[in-house]
């Protein structure tokens, strides 16, 4: 398709306001071939000629190369670009030669379990080589026959971990023959979910070890600053071959960054995200543009839908049946059709949460519309990289929001471009996750003093706080699980916490809904609350604390809630301080006491702030860990001599900072929580805290504090371009704030951060 008339007649658009502000034109790339070092087993190589597969790409050589010289691999290379064969030629290759060997292959979702297992069956090897899925939709017949006859089983680690590891002598020649596995889109394992799936992991390489297996591992991933350290901390290996030179073929892409038009310029205030990707998907589908339309929420994704169909029932009915939603929440058969619509061409746009984001083939997209920065460039190029596949031309349109990172990003395209890929970031040594898992581990086998260096630093006083809460007892020189039941059913690994919450349905008779855990159930499930469940919108209608029951209704309604908190913080130690000019920056532990102290309710898709209710909910107490700084007094005076707001300016700082992180490590603000204190009782100075809104910490302020300089100097610039008079949801503002964003100085805050930068290099 023409891209660059495209562009021009919709500068033509009746709701075209100048929102173009950069248009990025990235020259294709040719394909590069690379050799195998042996041939591939001859019936592998029939296999691939009858899928007209003639020569690999120089990276899929390299890491078969690699992989079939025994070494653990992780690919790193573009969307599209073929890493499926990386994997899946050298494991096929193994078991037709050895016909003994076993593979696990793990993804982060069901429905890309499926995809790949769609892709194993097109070699048409079976039974020759039998794989299977495993997942918490095979029937009790069939999981006795995968784990008899199967070859390669593709699962999750939801399923490893509470399906498989508990179970493990009736996996027990599986896991004795285990030679491969397999870890797809390694990067989305980060924060509580990594800090999680890497103790599943090292669960998985002790009980290989007790059987005399020891499984190489190859993994893949999209692009990220630390493979080598992002595999190694998540799988428990060392020393991996990276493999990043992308040699797949590449269409010319058009990358444009689309600002919506401001309605306040005082306030900065812009139209709404979500209209104008309503505006951009009916465009696109009115000209047979083939395009997923990325929202961050189930509900917006839904209603651009919504508003697209309500369009096209005057203008142009025959499109109706060509456009739909995905996400997660649709039966299986249902995301089939869609994905099977899609690689056809029969539906024209899908309207799309991120469950689309990843690896799933759905054929060749013309576009991908994406509301919102995603959080990460990696994601970004992930969402973008679903257009153009196969060598074509794609058209990618980010739509910024007002928020801090957005805005600054809109500003400053040039940064998107040239700046490398964030650091994956997973902690494999949060200590509460940690004894989570030693402990499903002692149940699976006792624990020996060797475990302990399997599982890390910090495994040695988390198995003493397992004997002091008398849950193993240790005999014979080892830790024996104490207790009926096995603890893995308990231990939800995309949480950090034991406690949770259940939602009950009123309106289906107290119907049980689901589970929210603890530490996060007074934000989302507080009296007033719109939560979200599998695509259908409820309202929390009473929230029992005493029983940790949440009580919902169904609702229909156009809003949705933020809560409002307000938090106290306290140093527990410091582990690592350094200077910063003329102040010192500190990493270390700290104690949080968080409480939510009322909601904002906001429309949908405007994002108009319909009303503010306050709430009275009991404290929350955990230990986490966070990076702080001090202004010295010198400082201090300096900048209230010039008539500075402290107060107000290092309020505006916290805000800020938080909008920001995720330019350094992959990580959504609300991951985050900030404190700001005119006078902190532990530095007897005006301090700023940012913290890991998890309890133990999740690696997200340890990765960030070796690059503050860098973060702040971001959030100066990003403060002093925003055009708005005095503060914004754009530079200063936050959805969180729990003293409605007050006091807030925003002048203040670039003048005190001028100061404080003066004299870093």
């Amino acid at each position: 398709m023409d891209f660059d008339g495209y562009l021009e007649d919709l500068k033509k658009a009746s709701f075209y306001r100048g929102q173009i502000i950069h248009v990025q034109t990235i020259p294709p790339q040719p394909a590069q071939y690379g050799t195998l070092e042996s041939p591939l087993h001859p019936t592998l190589q029939d296999c691939l000629d009858k899928l007209e597969i003639r020569d690999l790409y120089s990276h899929q050589a390299t890491a078969i190369n690699e992989a079939r010289s025994g070494n653990h691999v992780t690919v790193v290379t573009a969307t599209a670009s073929g890493k499926t064969l990386c994997y899946n030629l050298p494991v096929l290759d193994n078991l037709l030669n050895e016909s003994g060997g076993r593979a696990f292959y793990l993804f982060p979702t069901k429905a890309l379990a499926q995809d790949q297992l769609g892709k194993l069956d097109d070699f048409g090897l079976f039974p020759t080589i039998r794989h299977a899925t495993y997942d918490g939709d095979t029937s009790a017949s069939d999981r006795r026959y995968v784990k008899r006859g199967a070859h390669i089983v593709l699962t999750n680690p939801d399923m490893l971990h509470v399906g498989i590891l508990p179970y493990h002598t009736t996996w027990s020649a599986f896991l004795a023959n285990l030679k491969y596995v397999v870890v797809d889109e390694l990067h989305t394992y980060r924060g509580v979910f990594g800090a999680h799936v890497a103790s599943v992991f090292h669960r998985l390489r002790r009980l290989c070890a007790v059987y005399g297996a020891n499984p190489q591992f190859l993994c893949c991933s999209a692009t990220v600053a630390n493979p080598v350290e992002l595999t190694e901390r998540l799988t428990g290996i060392t020393a991996p071959m990276v493999v990043d030179n992308n040699g797949a073929p590449t269409g010319k892409r058009y990358f444009v960054f689309w600002n919506p038009p401001l309605l306040d310029a005082e306030q900065s205030r812009r139209r709404s995200a979500h209209t104008e990707a309503t505006n951009l998907f009916t465009n696109l589908v009115a000209r047979g543009v083939r395009n997923i339309t990325f929202a961050k929420a189930r509900k917006s994704a839904e209603l651009i839908l919504r508003y697209a169909r309500n369009e096209f029932q005057t203008s142009a009915p025959h499109l109706l049946p060509r456009i739909t939603s995905y996400r997660s929440g649709y039966t299986k058969e249902e995301r089939r059709a869609i994905e099977q619509g899609l690689f056809e061409g029969k539906i024209i746009g899908v309207t799309a949460t991120n469950a689309l984001e990843l690896g799933i083939d759905v054929g060749g997209l013309d576009a991908t519309v994406i509301t919102g920065y995603p959080g990460s460039i990696a994601s970004t190029w992930q969402q973008a990289g679903r257009a153009g596949r196969r060598g074509a031309q794609a058209l990618s349109i980010l739509i910024g929001m007002d928020n801090p990172l957005d805005q600054f990003l809109m500003r400053h395209p040039e940064y998107f471009f040239g700046k490398a890929h964030e650091k994956g970031v997973v902690d494999p040594n949060n200590r509460r996750i940690l004894e989570q898992h030693l402990l499903c581990a002692a149940y699976e086998r006792p624990l020996s003093k060797g475990d302990m260096i399997r599982f890390g630093k910090n495994a040695e006083a988390a198995t003493h706080n397992l004997l002091e809460q008398d849950k193993i007892f240790y005999r014979q020189e080892r830790y024996h699980f104490r207790g009926g039941g096995y603890p893995a059913r308990t231990v939800n690994i995309r949480s950090t916490g034991d406690s949770v919450y259940r939602i009950l349905n009123r309106a289906l008779g107290d119907k049980f809904l689901g589970t929210v855990e603890g530490s996060i159930a007074f934000k989302t499930l507080h009296e007033g609350a719109i939560y979200l469940h599998l695509g259908e919108t409820y309202e929390v209608e009473e929230l029992n604390i005493t029983g940790k029951t949440a009580y919902v209704f169904p609702t229909e309604g156009q809003h949705y809630t933020e809560p409002r908190e307000n938090a106290h913080i306290l140093i527990l130690n410091t582990l690592q301080s350094r200077g910063m000019g003329e102040t010192q920056a500190h990493f270390g532990e700290v104690v949080v006491t968080n409480q939510v102290v009322g909601y904002r309710k906001k429309r949908l898709f405007s994002d108009e702030v319909l009303e503010v209710t306050d709430l009275d909910l009991p404290e929350q107490t955990f230990e986490t860990e966070a990076f702080w700084f001090t202004i010295p007094d010198k400082l201090m005076l300096e900048f209230v001599f010039k008539g500075g707001d402290l107060g107000g300016s290092i309020h505006a700082i916290e805000h800020a900072i938080i909008g920001m992180m995720p330019l350094m490590a992959t990580c959504d603000r609300w991951d985050l929580g900030g404190v700001s204190h005119t006078n902190h009782p532990d530095t007897a100075s005006p301090t700023i805290f940012v913290y890991d809104a998890y309890s133990g910490g999740v690696g997200i302020a340890e990765a960030t504090y070796p690059t503050l300089q860098l973060l702040l100097r971001a959030t100066q610039q990003m403060i002093a371009e925003c055009p708005c008079a005095e503060g914004c949801p754009s530079c200063v503002q936050s959805p969180k704030c729990g003293n409605n964003n007050q006091p807030l100085d925003k002048h203040g805050a670039n003048e005190l951060l001028d100061i404080l930068l003066r004299d870093t290099a």
